[in-house]
């Protein structure tokens, strides 16, 4: 047993020591990742700090009730603002359970930065949510 365990440990040791024996174990100690400028890097961020999320609830209520307005209707609202996406999402809120209450479901469309104040004036809202 005693001979199983030692055999075991040093195993275990030399895989230990060869893991840092091709590459440098320190991440400061790498080089950076060389590209040329027709590559582009998997890891650069994309560019989505000119755009921000707008919502307004859509109008359902809990058990049936209301009148869901659907994404393209409210999107008219919205006028000459360019739209990049929109979806129906659950603002992820707790709610009581009471039929005739609100859902919590909102219609939330992605646009330029800079239309926002437009889009707040027309009673659109900032979706702050993931």
């Amino acid at each position: 047993m005693n001979l199983f365990l030692i055999r075991i440990f040093a195993v275990v040791g030399f895989f230990f020591v060869m893991a840092c024996s091709n590459i440098p174990c320190k991440i400061e100690d790498r080089p950076a990742p060389q590209t040329t400028g027709d590559q582009k890097s998997m890891t650069a961020p994309k560019d989505l700090t000119s755009r921000t999320r707008v919502y307004k609830a859509d109008g359902s209520l809990q058990c049936g009730q209301g009148k869901k307005v659907d994404l393209s209707t409210m999107q008219k609202e919205l006028g000459d603002i360019q739209i990049f996406s929109a979806e129906n999402k659950n603002d992820g809120l707790m709610r009581i359970q009471v039929c005739g209450h609100p859902t919590g479901n909102c219609n939330v469309y992605e646009i330029l930065e800079a239309d926002l104040d437009k889009a707040l004036k027309l009673g659109f809202k900032k979706w702050i949510r993931d």
